[in-house]
């Protein structure tokens, strides 16, 4: 099983967007095609994210079957969707930040929720060779998940865009 990463998007610098549908980077292509160079030659089951940005992707890659399912989407920042960190209240922001595993945005979910609804969807993949095109907050708590580490330490983790990453 391979978790990929979507690739770069065009949305503004510093924009919080979780579930927001941003548009992708001018170099998707490019990306796209060394992604999928990474990945086995034959594609049967490619999962993903509802979010275009993972959509697209998984198109491009020649899969037998995709499959999207809500669970693979990012984190739902309520309230803070689409809108620039910097504009975000530093009384609701702070808070957020020093404890963001079970505290959630203004109308949004904690990472705790992302990673329960994360956890239920590994519980219910019946191919261990499937492909999961998702966001790098999925990652980061499935690869959590999957080496019994707390949420808390998830976010130590480096998951560029465009990174392709075995499942232990």
């Amino acid at each position: 099983m391979i978790l990929v990463r979507h690739t770069r998007v065009a949305a503004a610098p510093g924009l919080c967007y979780g579930r927001t549908d941003v548009p992708l980077a001018a170099t998707f292509a490019d990306e796209a095609a060394a992604i999928r160079r990474q990945l086995p030659p034959c594609l049967g089951l490619v999962c993903a994210s509802p979010a275009q940005r993972c959509r697209q992707l998984a198109d491009t890659l020649g899969a037998v079957e995709i499959r999207v399912d809500p669970r693979l989407q990012e984190l739902d920042f309520g309230a803070w969707e689409n809108r620039l960190w910097s504009d975000l209240p530093r009384a609701e922001v702070d808070p957020w930040a020093a404890d963001y595993v079970d505290l959630a945005p203004p109308g949004g979910e904690t990472f705790r929720a992302l990673a329960a609804r994360v956890d239920a969807f590994r519980r219910d993949l019946r191919s261990p060779e499937a492909v999961i095109v998702t966001h790098g907050g999925v990652i980061r708590a499935w690869l959590s998940l999957a080496a019994h580490q707390p949420l808390s330490e998830s976010f130590a983790r480096e998951v560029p865009y465009g990174a392709c990453l075995p499942v232990p």
